[in-house]
């Protein structure tokens, strides 16, 4: 019976998620294993909603288990964060990693033989040597029809997830998306963007026609970001030094930002530059206020926290190595200490996710069991 591996988000479930579960049934497995960030996602921002609420809307509308990657790795630069889901996807046994992309799955595969090529990475690293950043040194060394390819986002990940499936030897198969673009403010049909999505969500307006998820508790830095400005000001550059994705004094100038201005935004607007891109400059800020180190993310996945599973697809529960977490209290007690530090980076964020908001009821990690529908 295949099984296809999903990396993902659903931040938050959308109509564009539900169409590609929908076609991977149909089309390329019985079963699928979807490998989701918790409360905190790749481009280094909070969800929009936590993820008890994300695996209860996927497993309703096509999924048919879901597992969490943890913080530590959902927060990380695209290489780790492939590399990571994929690992997960060949423990979870998936014979395939299913994926949306822009482009067929033979033009990524040439392209990523492009970007590997000894002479592509000796020209990368001459520019990048020269002052070019590291997105406009790829574009120029790869030539422009590669380039092309690659800047679309989700061409840059898909790329990474095949590149992760050589090494697992799991097969990947690039789907087309349907409607919106990545991050687009428009819809089509009845298709809206996530971004497009959390917009509406975030403004009050009516967005039920493009997801079958009702967002009843709502997250985000934008109106309250007081904890992340006040971490940002007091932990000094000698102790952030060993932080995720710090480089080139970045975690100096992020201070020398954060004595300046009181928001996040200002805070980073004003230690952007043309190496940093927004989004790393949040990951690294995130990875300052959440205590993630080089080291730790790094580290392979350590284990396999189980977030929901439907009724029929207990037997799904399975792991080729890692320890499993289903009772996830006595399953952490039992972790080695590597694995316990990449679960405690869940606590302290699900800790930082019920900072902002009043708690109708406070999330806790060892509370929930695992979903079931």
């Amino acid at each position: 019976m295949p099984r296809a591996g999903v990396i993902c988000e659903f931040n938050p479930f959308h109509n564009g998620h539900k169409f590609l579960l929908e076609k991977i049934k149909a089309e390329y497995a019985d079963e699928i294993v979807c490998i989701m960030s918790g409360n905190f996602v790749q481009r280094g921002d909070i969800a929009i909603t936590d993820k008890f609420a994300r695996t209860k809307a996927a497993l309703q509308n096509g999924a048919d288990m879901i597992v969490e990657l943890p913080t530590v790795y959902a927060v990380s630069p695209a290489p780790v964060f492939a590399h990571s889901g994929v690992q997960l996807a060949y423990e979870l046994n998936c014979d395939m990693l299913c994926f949306g992309a822009e482009n067929s799955l033979s033009d990524l595969e040439e392209t990523l033989d492009a970007l590997d090529r000894d002479d592509t990475q000796e020209e990368i690293g001459a520019r990048m040597q020269s002052g070019t950043y590291y997105p406009r040194a790829v574009s120029e060394a790869l030539g422009e029809k590669y380039a092309e390819i690659i800047s679309q986002p989700n061409n840059i990940l898909a790329i990474e997830y095949i590149r992760a499936c050589r090494e697992f030897g799991i097969r990947p198969v690039a789907i087309p998306r349907e409607g919106a673009a990545h991050d687009s403010e428009l819809t089509s049909g009845n298709i809206a963007s996530a971004s497009k999505l959390r917009a509406m969500i975030l403004s009050g307006e009516d967005y039920s026609a493009y997801t079958p998820m009702a967002v009843k508790t709502v997250y985000t830095f934008e109106k309250n970001d007081r904890i992340p400005v006040f971490l940002l000001k007091t932990t000094k550059p000698e102790i952030s030094e060993k932080i995720a994705g710090v480089a080139e004094g970045i975690n100096n100038r992020l201070y020398k930002c954060a004595q300046q201005y009181n928001t996040l935004d200002e805070i980073l607007t004003a230690a952007k530059t043309k190496r940093y891109t927004m989004a790393r400059l949040r990951r690294i800020a995130l990875s300052i206020v959440l205590n993630i180190t080089q080291e730790l993310q790094d580290s392979p996945v350590p284990y396999v926290r189980v977030l929901g599973v439907r009724r029929d697809m207990s037997h799904l529960i399975k792991s080729r190595n890692l320890p499993l977490l289903v009772d996830v209290k006595h399953g952490y007690e039992q972790l080695d200490q590597n694995a316990k530090e990449v679960f405690d980076v869940d606590i302290r964020a699900t800790d930082l996710m019920n900072c902002r908001q009043t708690p109708d009821y406070p999330l806790n990690e060892f509370q929930y069991g695992v979903i079931k529908t």
